[in-house]
């Protein structure tokens, strides 16, 4: 288990991280969320005893990792890639890690294969992609066999082939009852890799919870396609019921008219509304807020870094 106490970091006058508890358990992926600048990277970094908190504690399994015998056995991280001698090979550099903590070489060689880089062992790391050596520090990670992983944005670089390979990676990992805590910008690829979800604004926890109970933060709304959307509207009014009209997306067929979407999450009172009055619907589905949905909604407000403009005010996409 992964235990934060109160954790405090403050970077001269830049409070980074801001009296932060919380805690990641066996058996979970727990998804770490938040803004650029809301501390993710800098709450790892004080686990594994790399920044020193001003107030706070953080523990593994009850031992802050500065005591941990032997580090490596117990915990493993990916925290910056660009920390790997560009002259060294993958298999040196891991060898080099290996030996720092009594692992055999035998295991740097089932790493490698655990992570696809076999092929490419003898190469030096200085020639990887930035795929390649996300990889490469993932089977750095794995070194020790560690029961808690902490992973800051594994999936930087990596091609779709690979986002589905750590989804799954990482999933099996908690099946056997590893402490697996993951850092992402990509939302709908923790949803589908996370159970757990902790969730920070500049520094602060948000929310600590699970992907269901986070995602049904928000409601579910219904989601109508007909040709007369227009007289839908009208009589949903009548009805007291919200509704309105949204743009097609890519791939939805114009011939079935246009997409309304109903604030109520059961389909029956708006296929009753439609049928009293005469009105043709050609679809009618029950649609959920995802998590991106609700984590943009929880940390509207606490982004350290904001555009000045939006999209279509640049000239870019509508």
């Amino acid at each position: 288990m992964i235990e934060v106490i109160g954790l405090t970091k403050k970077f001269k006058k830049t409070l980074a991280v801001d009296d932060l508890s919380f805690t990641a358990e066996p058996g979970h992926v727990t998804g770490f969320l938040g803004p650029n600048g809301a501390g993710k990277s800098t709450t790892m970094r004080m686990i594994v005893g790399l920044e020193k908190p001003n107030a706070g504690a953080a523990f593994i399994n009850g031992v802050p990792y500065r005591e941990l015998a032997h580090p490596l056995h117990e915990v493993g991280a990916l925290l910056d890639v660009r920390c790997m001698h560009p002259k060294r090979t993958a298999r040196n550099h891991l060898r080099y890690m290996a030996a720092s903590n009594g692992i055999p070489d035998s295991r740097v060689d089932e790493c490698l294969e655990l992570v696809g880089l076999t092929d490419v062992a003898k190469k030096a790391t200085g020639g990887f992609s930035m795929g390649m050596r996300q990889r490469l520090g993932i089977a750095e990670a794995m070194l020790g066999d560690p029961e808690h992983l902490l992973f800051d944005e594994p999936v930087n670089g990596l091609d779709p082939e690979g986002i589905a390979w750590f989804r799954s990676f990482a999933k099996t990992l908690a099946a056997e009852g590893r402490t697996i805590l993951v850092s992402s910008h990509l939302l709908s690829e923790i949803s589908q890799t996370a159970d757990r979800l902790i969730v920070l604004g500049q520094g602060r926890l948000l929310a600590d919870t699970s992907v269901k109970e986070f995602s049904a933060q928000a409601p579910s709304q219904v989601r109508i396609r007909t040709r007369f959307s227009k007289e839908l509207l009208g009589v949903l009014k009548e009805a007291q019921i919200n509704a309105q009209l949204v743009p097609l997306a890519p791939g939805d067929d114009p011939e079935l008219g246009d997409v309304v979407l109903v604030d109520t999450d059961r389909t029956s009172v708006v296929a009753d509304i439609a049928a009293t009055h005469n009105i043709p619907l050609y679809e009618l589905m029950k649609v959920g807020a995802s998590v991106e949905d609700v984590y943009l909604q929880m940390t509207s407000g606490w982004e350290q870094y904001r555009s000045g403009q939006e999209p279509n005010q640049m000239g870019g996409a509508q």
